[in-house]
């Protein structure tokens, strides 16, 4: 596998992962997200380095498939583009429903 496909499916991996940290200490529930705007904007910030690295590998190598991937690059152009649409529960939705099932498939391919 290419070097940087490689790097960018570490830094999906890396980012899941922080998203799991902020939940140590509080409870991983809409309203714990919903009533934390550091977390949330934290969240946001790793779903788009999520969004970017799936963008980049999807232009680099056509072949890798990873489940909504086009939606979750959607997101993210939405949390960048349109910062004032950005629906908390949309987010919350893919950290509960999606990141499970990317975690899974990134480790896959790279092989963890």
């Amino acid at each position: 596998m290419d070097i940087e496909i490689k790097a960018w499916l570490y830094d999906i991996l890396s980012s899941i992962m922080e998203i799991d940290s902020f939940f140590t200490d509080i409870p991983k529930e809409y309203s714990s997200y919903r009533n934390d705007i550091r977390t949330r904007r934290a969240v946001e910030r790793n779903i788009e380095i999520i969004g970017e690295a799936l963008s980049r590998i999807m232009a680099k190598d056509t072949t890798i498939e990873i489940t909504n991937s086009r939606k979750i690059v959607d997101t993210r152009n939405r949390i960048i583009h349109g910062y004032d649409s950005v629906s908390d529960e949309i987010v919350w939705g893919i950290v509960i429903n999606h990141l499970p099932i990317l975690q899974k498939e990134v480790q896959e391919l790279s092989g963890e």
